[in-house]
């Protein structure tokens, strides 16, 4: 495979600190929005897909004409990213119904132990000592938050085993991301991806059966802030960064994604938090905040690169 360019062709346009919070928080409502539809998992995602192309088509139409200039590779690499999105939502959001909600998210937070495994391996990407510290003191505390609701019951175990699966595919759409956003823009990226996942949905709701119409209009409303809330202001503001950060400085922030959907679900479906999520609620914070000052040293900016070789680590 051909090498691609650097995906640091520019400096963003305002400090990444501050759309990570907001995708952070965005993203923690996602398991919440899931939770109030008693709609299949399914058609939540469908439809969740579906509402977010359409709101997405009108601020980008002028982008659309270099659809023509995508190869027939990087087809392929878009059609294997909406893939994984659809397989990841699908295995994940299904996991809410076995598990809670601190579980399942604790379970996701593992992604960025997987993406830093995929990231060296494709992308020569490399963290130093701070990082890596910053990244087990950030787990160590997802651990803390999860511990006083890691179930053993048979559902439960099911439950965590979905999630384990979801996890596992949005990593593979992240290292796809990280690979083709090097060469299609990010919306164009972001509008593919979620018009394929969304055909992915439908053809599944089509062999099982599942109807994806005649539900109330309180489900409705659910479908349409799951594409507004965790998609367009949590994957899409993710998918924009990855043209400037490591795709491991992405997956961090599911790290604080335990935090805010277990507060969430203890104030809306009343799973009571103890003092061991407190403290590792903390532990999150504090590994995040390592993390991204290792990240944005001079240190961290530098990689030795091969002869006749493109760096394709954004940093």
């Amino acid at each position: 495979m051909p090498s691609a360019p650097s995906t640091t062709a520019s400096s963003p346009p305002m400090a990444p600190v501050f759309p990570l919070i907001v995708g952070m928080l965005a993203i923690s409502f996602a398991p919440i929005l899931v939770r109030y539809s008693n709609a299949p998992v399914s058609v939540q995602g469908m439809y969740r897909m579906l509402f977010t192309v359409a709101l997405m088509l009108p601020f980008g139409a002028k982008q659309l004409g270099s659809v023509r200039k995508i190869s027939v590779k990087d087809w392929l690499l878009l059609g294997a990213a909406g893939f994984f999105l659809a397989l990841h939502f699908l295995l994940w959001m299904a996991s809410l119904s076995y598990t809670s909600i601190a579980s399942s998210t604790i379970i996701l937070s593992l992604e960025p132990v997987f993406v830093m495994i995929g990231a060296f391996f494709l992308f020569k990407d490399r963290l130093n000592r701070r990082g890596v510290i910053g990244m087990a003191i950030a787990f160590a505390g997802v651990v803390l938050v999860g511990s006083a609701d890691s179930g053993v019951s048979r559902s439960a175990v099911l439950g965590d085993s979905l999630s384990l699966l979801g996890t596992l595919a949005i990593v593979f759409n992240m290292l796809i991301a990280k690979r083709i956003l090097t060469r299609v823009p990010s919306y164009l990226y972001s509008l593919i991806v979620f018009a394929v996942t969304f055909f992915c949905f439908w053809a599944y709701n089509l062999v099982c059966g599942i109807s994806v119409t005649d539900y109330p209009p309180r489900e409705w409303l659910v479908f349409a802030l799951l594409a507004v809330v965790p998609t367009v202001f949590g994957h899409m503001i993710f998918n924009w960064l990855l043209q400037y950060v490591k795709p491991t400085t992405i997956s961090m922030t599911v790290l604080a994604e335990p935090i805010g959907s277990s507060l969430l679900g203890m104030l809306l479906f009343r799973e009571m938090i103890g003092g061991l999520q407190l403290t590792g609620g903390a532990f999150v914070i504090l590994g995040l905040i390592l993390y991204m000052r290792a990240e944005s040293s001079p240190a961290s900016r530098s990689s030795p690169k091969k002869p006749g070789k493109t760096d394709t680590v954004a940093s």
